[in-house]
């Protein structure tokens, strides 16, 4: 299981939701994004779950193998039972409607095969104005709105 953590005053409650999933004997990733970093330091979920936290899509030391860093999110994405986005900003929401990748944690996102599970972290004026009250697949039935709900890939009507 891969909690994503995206930027927002809601980001200190992932502590929360990793140990609830711990306690349901869950091994639980986290993978975190610059902004979530503004809010929770990575050292927090690492120290919750005994695992490395994934902050970038680049290894921050040069000497790293490029390689290693470069196919990060693809293992991730294949070896997680699902992958549940809590907070999802509507930034974060808005990336994955469009497909855009631009960290590890919409690539990872693009790459998942599993279920995604978000939960919306914005005041209802940001969701409506923003466009981002349901995010949904031509194909699928899932849709992420005002609660946690999966999310599903494909093509989002527009309007």
């Amino acid at each position: 299981m891969t909690v994503g953590v995206s930027g927002g005053i809601a980001a200190y409650k992932a502590a929360e939701l990793v140990r609830a999933l711990q306690k349901q004997a869950l091994d639980v990733h986290v993978v975190m994004t610059e902004a979530a970093r503004q809010f929770v330091q990575p050292l927090t979920f690492a120290s919750l779950t005994g695992h490395k936290v994934i902050t970038g899509l680049w290894a921050s030391d040069s000497d790293e193998s490029n390689l290693a860093s470069a196919i990060e999110h693809i293992d991730a994405a294949q070896t997680t039972d699902a992958l549940v986005v809590a907070p999802a900003t509507a930034n974060v929401l808005a990336k994955f409607a469009q497909g855009i990748a631009d960290d590890f944690l919409t690539t990872m996102y693009l790459a998942t095969t599993g279920p995604v599970i978000a939960a919306p972290a914005m005041t209802r004026t940001s969701s409506a104005v923003g466009g981002v009250s349901s995010v949904s697949s031509g194909s699928g039935s899932g849709t992420a709105s005002e609660s946690s709900t999966s999310v599903s890939k494909g093509v989002v009507p527009s309007g």
